[in-house]
């Protein structure tokens, strides 16, 4: 995984794929977060393939490509036909592959100038929430990771609670990756980083496009401190937790 889908931190693919390479050994790169949002080059990462997803870049759902070094040996995905070298056999699909080719054109002219606004974004959405709300972790490495992520926990608060609140307000968020939104267990990720399953239901992930702005996340910064609180001041825990600190901060 060049890159973590719920966190956003970008992970050494090529430190990996120096060490396969000297090993002998294939190695696949999951890009689906990396390609169109940061550089990718299959040769500084050493890859022997790696995989794409053209919604991830404003392409046409329901569409992916594979890269596969030449040399490379692999076993069919679907047997029939000889398309793709035999390797998938089914009518190609015309329209998703010139959109996803388009779509990975623009994505590369407009990298240059869309990446440092949506970072920029990002971290003002980072030190917007860490300023305006107190007892909450952030996830994910500090510089090395995505442009367009964000993801806290928030301790003493539910994070379904918190979506569905949001959504309230207009506000699109998740709890963790599309790809586990039927699940109400906290994140796999969050416990295999260590963090209690407690605080993990508390996560919240934030992600940014080319079409977000700055009173956008001005609004969040605005209704989030407001929802969390309001949330918090339901949950005994919480009542807990600010009683024993203002007994700690009373104490001689």
């Amino acid at each position: 995984m060049a890159a973590n889908n719920e966190i956003g931190t970008i992970e050494p693919v090529a430190e990996i794929g120096k060490i396969t390479r000297e090993k002998g050994v294939y190695f696949h790169v999951d890009a689906v977060q990396t390609v169109g949002s940061i550089p990718v080059n299959v040769d500084e990462i050493g890859c022997d393939l790696l995989s794409m997803s053209a919604h991830k870049f404003y392409g046409p759902k329901g569409v992916g490509a594979a890269y596969i070094r030449r040399r490379t040996k692999i076993g069919a995905y679907m047997n029939g036909g000889g398309q793709e070298g035999g390797r998938r056999a089914g009518t190609h699909n015309t329209p998703g592959i010139v959109g996803l080719g388009e779509a990975a054109r623009l994505a590369k002219e407009e990298m240059p100038t869309s990446q440092p606004r949506i970072t920029a974004l990002r971290d003002k959405l980072t030190q917007g929430i860490r300023d305006r709300i107190e007892g909450l972790k952030y996830n994910g490495h500090p510089t090395k990771r995505l442009p367009n992520n964000v993801n806290f926990c928030l301790f003493w608060a539910e994070g379904e609670a918190i979506l569905l609140t949001l959504d309230a307000y207009g506000i699109c968020a998740s709890s963790g990756s599309a790809c586990t939104s039927g699940s109400l267990d906290p994140s796999h990720v969050l416990l295999a980083m260590g963090i209690p399953a407690e605080i993990a239901h508390g996560s919240l992930r934030f992600t940014l496009g080319k079409e977000n702005t700055d009173e956008q996340v001005d609004t969040v910064l605005d209704v989030l401190p407001k929802v969390v609180q309001r949330i918090r001041d339901m949950s005994p825990t919480y009542r807990d937790a600010k009683r024993a600190h203002t007994a700690g901060a009373a104490a001689p």
